[in-house]
């Protein structure tokens, strides 16, 4: 496998990022981070700025206390910050290319979210412009605003005939049983899947009848293991032509991550594939001048191994002269924008913890466009080069800002909507380390210190493990991690190997070995904090969810060392996970063979077969709708814990997918249940 590394002047820059993150000192006033502050939080998200950079508008959102959920309104304000307003209730705006409207989504009639289009000088009324039984997604204004493109499910029913006799008059027979006859039939968060696939729709600005533009039997949108994410789609700039990436094949259904990118004809619907290699395509978006189109990817060679970094590439709107932009950048890009001038890609990449923006330019090369501990997520662009993003650091949430690409950018901050919050509470220092762990091997990770932290005194640990397993920790803002260290808690995160950021070699070492090193790095980390003398080694405890679940349950049952563990959302037996969960390629794609005819490897990985090791109270959490790692994973893990006496509960929250906090009530839960666990089976802990 290629090993490529950074440009040195990106990783001079990089690497010169604050270690530490002091919190605000200590005043009379200032008070702790409760859980009950977390119905406090506000959130702010996808800033969109006028084609001719003097608005932008932006999603906010809160917690309803009401009904338990966080809801979404749309804010505007000049490019400056100021006459900053509510717009509308909704999400996903995206201004018209003349800058007069804006296009969002809201509830609307006959039932879901629908499309919307509002005026803005002078405010108007708000025009629902769709009607539709199944909500769209992903929608884009045509070039001359005359249209407005989306993705949408269309039904197609499939079933099995059978001949049963009519029921007599009054009876009240059972439901048919509900039919399946494909691999991918369920999706966290969405439940179990109709029959169907998602196409692509354009519908005039003004409201009309949608028309299907891509009408086969095939799916746009590039899909992780058949999930349904979203589409990836662009107009051409004279608005003939969309791009768009899909799978077009028979055996679409049996494709782990595999993807390309076509040319649709918006008149006739013809398609043209436009990547001829086999691989993971995706995003495509058209140069200003139509004569390009980037878009991201890897062939499928790649694609087969846990991970790989991703590369920018571009091509001619035929799909000819393709060429990789990214070559030595080994980082996976993300958002792209291109610069009015059809010069220069804009993107993001994650690398060691942080988020930023760099400029790839069609002539060559990659620099840096921002620097530093945070997390940049480059939203929009406008055509004078200003752009509009959120940015988050380890003691702030996400605000607006917005900076000048073309010139060393400063960014300046447009929102600070939890200012009036987080200004009168003390929170604690966050520092960045890197601890050796494997001869090699160096691994980054945080502390979270308890406010008015004192180095002499000795405190009770928490190891937080991050999920994924490609994935990671990053500098900004963790609620939950204030809140242990409010609480008395020293708090420990890390990028263990299989981590994101951090290269494709460092990323794929826990290929057909999960869990494997990724262990040995977490505990590297933990004895890395005991060195340092103020972690009590009688209270260290562990969490985390989905693939920090499995992680967790794979550390009880290999040292018991821990005081108490939290087990979230786990998967303890592949075997049976492989059956259960949305994502059943993902589950076989991680070994080298299926289970039937090398069970041994399947066994090898599983925590479940290591449980009479482990001695550890655990509390295990798992919700009750979860279709990625379902409740059988947790039930299996629990009943071997109560044949084996081992101290053990198990929660089952109520009304949740995948995690346990997407509701606040649940999150605050989480909490809550996590620490008094461990402080039940703490020494000395209250």
């Amino acid at each position: 496998m290629p090993k490529h590394s950074a440009p040195r002047a990106l990783l001079a820059i990089l690497l010169a990022m604050p270690a530490v993150y002091p919190a605000a000192q200590e005043k009379p006033s200032d008070t702790l981070l409760t859980v009950g502050h977390y119905l406090e939080i506000e959130s702010v998200s996808d800033p969109q700025i006028s084609p001719d950079g003097t608005q932008i508008i932006y999603a906010r959102s809160w917690v309803n206390v009401l009904e338990d959920r966080r809801e979404s309104t749309l804010w505007i304000m000049r490019a400056d910050g100021t006459r900053n307003r509510f717009f509308a209730k909704g999400s996903s705006p995206r201004w018209s290319p003349d800058g007069t409207r804006v296009l969002y989504m809201a509830e609307g009639a006959p039932k879901g979210m629908q499309l919307y289009v509002r005026w803005v000088e002078p405010m108007g009324d708000a025009s629902q412009i769709t009607h539709v039984l199944d909500s769209p997604m992903d929608a884009r204004w045509s070039p001359d605003g005359k249209w407005v493109g989306f993705a949408m499910f269309v039904a197609r029913p499939s079933e099995f005939h059978i001949d049963l006799p009519a029921p007599p008059e009054g009876a009240k027979w059972t439901a048919a049983p509900r039919y399946v006859d494909r691999l991918h039939f369920r999706q966290d968060r969405e439940g179990f899947q109709r029959p169907g696939l998602v196409h692509l729709f354009v519908e005039p600005a003004d409201g009309g009848t949608p028309r299907d533009v891509t009408p086969g039997e095939w799916s746009v949108g590039a899909r992780f293991d058949g999930l349904v994410t979203g589409v990836n789609w662009d107009w051409s700039p004279d608005g003939k032509t969309i791009a768009v990436d899909g799978l077009d094949d028979a055996d679409a259904d049996y494709r782990f991550q595999e993807s390309n990118i076509y040319a649709v004809d918006v008149a006739t619907g013809a398609v043209k594939r436009l990547t001829p290699e086999r691989g993971s395509w995706t995003s495509p978006v058209f140069s200003p001048d139509g004569k390009h189109i980037a878009y991201v990817g890897m062939a499928i060679a790649f694609t087969q191994h846990a991970y790989h970094a991703a590369q920018l590439y571009v091509m001619a709107p035929d799909g000819s002269g393709t060429r990789s932009l990214t070559p030595a950048l080994d980082r996976d890009p993300d958002e792209i924008h291109w610069a009015a001038d059809g010069a220069t890609i804009y993107l993001t990449t994650q690398d060691r913890g942080a988020a930023n923006v760099l400029a790839a330019s069609l002539a060559g090369g990659v620099r840096p466009v921002t620097s530093g501990a945070q997390v940049i997520s480059l939203a929009s662009l406008a055509k004078n080069g200003v752009a509009a993003v959120t940015r988050a650091t380890a003691l702030e949430p996400p605000d607006v800002y917005t900076a000048d690409l073309r010139r060393a950018p400063a960014f300046t901050r447009l929102t600070r909507v939890n200012a009036d919050l987080l200004g009168r509470i003390h929170l604690g220092e966050v520092e960045e380390i890197w601890y050796q762990s494997a001869p090699g091997v160096k691994v980054q990770g945080w502390i979270v210190k308890p406010p008015g932290f004192d180095p002499k005194k000795k405190y009770p640990l928490v190891l937080s493990i991050h999920g994924g397993p490609q994935a990671m920790s990053n500098v900004a803002f963790r609620f939950d991690l204030q809140n242990f260290a409010a609480n008395g808690f020293v708090a420990l995160y890390t990028n263990p190997r299989g981590s994101t950021g951090y290269g494709t070699e460092f990323g794929n070492a826990i290929d057909h070995l999960y869990p494997g090193p990724d262990y040995d790095d977490l505990m590297a980390g933990v004895d890395s904090l005991i060195g340092r003398g103020y972690i009590d080694p009688d209270n260290l405890f562990v969490t985390g969810c989905s693939g920090g679940g499995v992680l967790t349950s794979w550390v009880i049952g290999h040292t018991k060392r821990f005081a108490a563990a939290g087990v979230r959302c786990p998967v303890i037996d592949w075997i049976s996970m492989a059956g259960e969960t949305d994502i059943p390629l993902f589950t076989y794609n991680f070994f080298e063979a299926p289970f039937w005819e090398k069970p041994d490897m399947w066994l090898k990985e599983s925590p479940l077969m290591y449980v009479g090791n482990v001695s550890t109270p655990t509390l295990l959490m798992t919700g009750d709708l979860d279709m990625r790692t379902p409740m059988p994973q947790t039930e299996e893990y629990y009943v071997a814990l109560k044949m084996r006496k081992v101290p053990a509960a198990l929660l089952r929250f109520a009304g949740e997918y995948h995690g346990t906090g997407s509701k606040p009530s649940n999150y605050m839960r989480t909490q809550l249940y996590l620490m008094a666990w461990f402080k039940k089976y703490g020494k000395g802990l209250k």
